[in-house]
């Protein structure tokens, strides 16, 4: 977005060695974040000492994350309003609806989430090895992002 409201995207757009140079920046960035993840050793710590937070507060905390991005409102504009009928007298009834089944599905597929990750927590905390493949996946997997990018057309 910003981007577009600065007129970078239009450059970038029309100028073929711009958009080149701001690729090889993004490749760079990719292949160093997956040299430091590589090459990290340090434990991963949590905290325990600190105070659970209220259930009211983690909803409001998740309900500003997902009212501030922007990729969901993208989401709401752009795809959602394919499968409204313009002709349908009950297009705002049927938007409505469609929001809350997205809603309802994406509350699911996140408690199943938190539910698997609380579930496997300790068992990924207390093994180095793990923690070590872990690592390994991430660092491939920003060398395979990074590959990908490097050799993509605009």
């Amino acid at each position: 977005m910003v981007a577009a409201i600065t007129g970078l995207a239009a450059l970038l757009h029309t100028s073929a060695v711009a958009f080149q140079a701001l690729k090889y920046v993004g490749v760079a960035y990719l292949l160093l974040v997956a040299w430091r993840t590589l090459k990290e050793k340090g434990a991963l710590t949590v905290e325990t000492e600190s105070a659970p937070r209220s259930a009211m507060s983690v909803i409001v905390s998740a309900i500003l994350v997902n009212i501030l991005n922007p990729k969901l409102t993208i989401f709401f504009f752009a795809f959602l309003p394919q499968f409204v009928s313009a002709r349908d007298p009950n297009a705002f009834i049927r938007m409505v609806e469609l929001s809350a089944v997205f809603m309802l599905i994406t509350l699911v597929v996140f408690v199943a989430y938190g539910s698997f990750a609380a579930a496997i927590r300790k068992h990924v905390i207390s093994r180095p090895k793990v923690l070590t493949w872990m690592r390994r996946v991430f660092a491939g997997a920003f060398v395979a992002l990074g590959a990908r990018l490097a050799f993509a057309d605009r």
